[in-house]
């Protein structure tokens, strides 16, 4: 092959300097749509009117009615990197603007036909700029700007190559409006395609403006099947809304974070999310949530990216544990109260139940009363409900049924029954409580192992008669090289002969258990984790295992007691609206529902 002769080195000229800026920032009609929503938003606009053609191919308008912009600044706005948000290297470092780059306008100009009109406040008419032309003259327009942009990637048709359907680019619009409506509820979004409103979301004040805009944009559903969370941890302040474990979604499309107002895509806040959602999600399903993280600006960096999407932080873990813990906190109060209130409210109420008061915790005394007895010849763990709020206090045994009756307002309501050995069924204010016992009696276990387990190690009992088992080599060596981490389990496996290991301690919670098949599943858990310390999610993972052998088993028969018990033990236990694999562990049919099914009323 001949070599080619090289090229002199020289300077670019500005036209195809701005369409290589232009590849960056500009991706689709959904790039320019958010761009110039950062614009409006810095200008303060508190309403936004977005009109789209073609999916935003053939014509994207932003209206706003922020600040304007001065006639002599109009023909400067259009050049690159030119902006009124920054001025210094410093002001770069502490960005509060949603814009600062200066590329944006410049980008657009050089693919496609811009047009500005902008009016200042107390000015006596509009003007109008020609992107092209860089002709400037009078308009008529009340007080902000617009920005048209039509025939995007005109003057680069390969790039409109790559351009999808016009419902899927109107799509990808739609969603870039929406991200900027969820941050700000004080300002009013607006979007027309081919002249017709296809959303609109009106501007909300006062102190539930947030949540009122997330049910106009993520719809009812979510507000109602969210919980509100908050956390301010150091320099950073998180608030929104986590999406309870039911309605996790197959994809990540319902996961919202912002860092002060800008939505951003970020690794460590994905992590720490799902971090959050580990112990209450079930398979690879993913959580949904709405988090707006404030921080001291000069603490993340936004200069990243030319999108501005993506952010760096100077202590990402701060952030990462802030995150975690808002959302842990918020998911970990059980949700019995909250939703046996809200299925009363739409129930069809008899008039017995109008005195319904909200749900009020026991006091200690009844809640030490209400003990699980689970008899020895059922194979099952001896409990006290007394040890989950008093460790180490004197037992005290279960009273006859008529002296523990549950109140009439506890959430979960007076157990009337169990079906086939595995659900509990009992009434409630609201109607039916359906309970699956195995899945609540796993996660109860499961929490208060974990409590054990953070004041230092979980709680052993020696065995009288230690118990064998013929060993693998994977789990004789995980058992000699794992010791100090069995030990913190409340666990002793200790080699017997070269090929037999002996359970000669299991924890004390799980004394009545099979002493062999949870030495192997605990070693066959650890077998995976044999070249680190065992970490927390490790610990978890084990506990959770552990949990499951200790947990009431399906089609036992449990007494009326017993099943009580176990309802006022979920109201107490935190997470216990899921089990340990993020099942649910319970379910409200109201009064209405009910009648549904049976036609009462039609």
């Amino acid at each position: 092959m001949t070599a080619t002769a090289p090229r002199p080195i020289r300077e670019l000229p500005d036209e195809l300097i701005s369409q290589i800026a232009a590849g960056e920032v500009v991706e689709r009609p959904a790039s320019v749509v958010r761009e110039l929503l950062d614009n409006a938003l810095d200008a303060g606009a508190t309403q936004i009117t977005v009109r789209l053609s073609a999916g935003g191919v053939r014509l994207i308008a932003v209206e706003d009615d922020g600040a304007g912009i001065a006639p002599h600044e109009m023909p400067v706005a259009l050049r690159r990197h030119a902006t009124s948000k920054i001025a210094s290297l410093a002001e770069l470092e502490a960005v509060g603007t949603m814009g600062f780059r200066g590329e944006a306008l410049a980008a657009v100009n050089s693919i496609a036909e811009l047009s500005l009109l902008s009016r200042q406040a107390g000015e006596g008419g509009a003007w109008l700029l020609d992107g092209g032309t860089g002709e400037l003259r009078a308009a008529a327009r009340n007080p902000g700007t617009t920005v048209e942009v039509r025939e995007l990637f005109f003057s680069v048709p390969a790039r409109r190559k790559f351009l999808k359907s016009d419902a899927t680019e109107l799509a990808h619009c739609i969603e870039a409006v929406r991200r900027h409506a969820l941050a700000r509820p004080d300002v009013g979004f607006a979007i027309w395609h081919e002249g017709k409103l296809i959303e609109q979301w009106r501007a909300q004040a006062g102190a539930d403006a947030l949540d009122r805009r997330v049910a106009d944009v993520l719809g009812d559903d979510f507000l109602a099947q969210s919980v509100a969370l908050e956390l301010r941890a150091g320099p950073v302040h998180v608030t929104g809304r986590a999406g309870v474990p039911d309605i996790a979604r197959s994809r990540a499309d319902q996961q919202f974070a912002y860092v002060n107002g800008r939505f951003v895509r970020d690794k460590v806040i994905v992590h720490a999310a799902r971090a959050a959602y580990e112990d209450v999600l079930h398979g690879q399903r993913q959580p949904v949530y709405v988090l707006h993280i404030a921080i001291d600006p000069a603490r993340v960096d936004v200069n990243v990216h030319p999108t501005k999407i993506e952010v760096r932080f100077r202590d990402g873990r701060e952030v990462h544990q802030a995150v975690r813990h808002a959302i842990e906190n918020a998911l970990a109060a059980p949700r019995a109260a909250l939703l046996a209130e809200s299925a009363l409210t739409t129930a069809a109420m008899p008039s017995d139940v109008s005195n319904f008061k909200p749900f009020v915790p026991p006091a200690p005394v009844l809640q030490a009363q209400a003990a699980i007895h689970f008899e020895a010849r059922t194979g099952h763990v001896v409990q006290e409900l007394q040890a989950l709020w008093q460790p180490g206090a004197a037992s005290v045994s279960a009273p006859a049924a008529t002296e523990v009756e549950p109140a009439p307002d506890w959430p979960l309501g007076r157990a009337v029954a169990q079906l086939h050995g595995i659900y509990i069924l009992a009434e409630n204010h609201a109607g039916l409580i359906v309970v699956d016992m195995h899945a609540a009696h796993e996660r109860i276990v499961y929490e208060r192992l974990k409590g054990q387990l953070d004041s230092n190690r979980i709680a052993s009992q020696p065995l009288l008669i230690p118990a064998t088992f013929a060993a693998t080599p994977t789990e004789v060596a995980t058992a000699e090289g794992a010791t100090a981490a069995l030990q913190q389990l409340g666990l002793e496996i200790t080699p017997f002969s070269p090929k037999t290991l002996a359970v000669r301690a299991v924890p004390t919670s799980l004394a009545a258990g099979d002493p062999v098949e949870l030495a192997r599943s605990v070693l066959a858990e650890l077998a995976q984790h044999e070249a680190a310390t065992v970490v927390q999610r490790a610990q978890h993972e084990l506990l959770a295992t552990m949990a499951c052998h200790g947990a009431v088993r399906a089609n036992r028969r449990l007494t009326l007691d017993e099943m009580n018990a176990l309802l006022r033990q979920m109201e107490a236990t935190e997470r216990s609206d899921q089990c340990n694999h993020g099942r649910p562990t319970w379910r409200q049919l109201s009064l209405r529902e009910l009648d549904g099914l049976f036609l009462r009323g039609r």
